[in-house]
């Protein structure tokens, strides 16, 4: 167990973009740990959502695996967790108070209005930009979308792939991108001077479009990412990001299951 006496208690106001979740903490009077995660961590983050998988699933091919079987198509999904999820979890229980507190990783019912509001915000304001992206570089399909239409796969695989696209992937991606990033963007610029809040919007939808390594989704991707933040920025927790970005997978996920019956 840590001991508490090693770090000066925090004290004062949060900093401006705090999740709501750290400025009821402070405003309890409660004793947190001085924070020591910020703009590295969100680097380390990507990284390991980038590189663990390209490791794992270059050695499983190596190994003779089938790139189109089950395996390389659920560990290319889920292996960037380990950045986008796990990386959060810890680095804010390690260098500070959890991730409940310091990233605003809570979810409460009034969370769910605004998630499904964001959600439909999203599918809507998303296929409008598709729409116009097409009418510039013709059609296109996402990464997943591309990866399952070459997959030769039993349908067991089909659902634990839309349990992921439609559950886990919202979660881990949220916890990163709308949990650390903002938080730690909201942070840096705060001390630079800069407008807390709309940096970290604007900044951790941008890294959220530009990770996913599909340069004609961009403007797609920047779209549904600006929604999700400002869901972060309004509520002051990922807790609707999450329900957001889960309505909008659905319906990826819905057509996933009618098209590969």
């Amino acid at each position: 167990m840590r001991d508490l006496t090693s770090g000066s208690p925090v004290t004062g106001a949060p900093y401006p973009g705090a999740p709501v979740t750290y400025v009821e903490a402070v405003e309890s009077g409660a004793v947190l740990w001085p924070l020591r995660w910020g703009l590295p961590d969100i680097l380390i983050a990507l990284l390991l959502a980038l590189l663990v998988p390209l490791v794992v699933v270059s050695a499983v091919l190596s190994a003779g695996v089938s790139r189109t079987g089950a395996v390389v198509l659920l560990l290319s999904l889920t292996l960037p967790w380990v950045g986008f999820g796990l990386w959060p979890l810890v680095t804010s229980r390690v260098q500070g108070n959890g991730a409940t507190i310091d990233l605003g990783f809570s979810l409460r019912r009034s969370d769910l209005i605004w998630g499904v509001g964001g959600g439909i915000a999203c599918l809507v304001l998303g296929t409008a930009v598709g729409w116009l992206t097409e009418q510039v570089f013709g059609s296109f399909d996402s990464a997943a979308g591309d990866a399952l239409a070459s997959a030769d796969v039993a349908r067991w695989v089909l659902w634990a792939f839309a349990l992921c696209a439609g559950v886990g992937a919202p979660v881990f991606e949220e916890l990163c991108f709308r949990g650390l990033a903002f938080a730690a963007l909201a942070r840096s610029s705060s001390r630079l001077g800069l407008p807390p809040v709309p940096f970290a919007t604007i900044g951790s939808a941008l890294l959220f479009a530009l990770v996913h390594l599909e340069p004609v989704r961009i403007p797609v991707l920047l779209t549904i990412g600006l929604v999700l933040s400002l869901l972060r920025a309004r509520t002051g927790r990922v807790g609707a990001s999450i329900i957001a970005h889960s309505f909008n997978n659905l319906v990826a996920v819905v057509g996933i299951l009618v098209v590969y019956p």
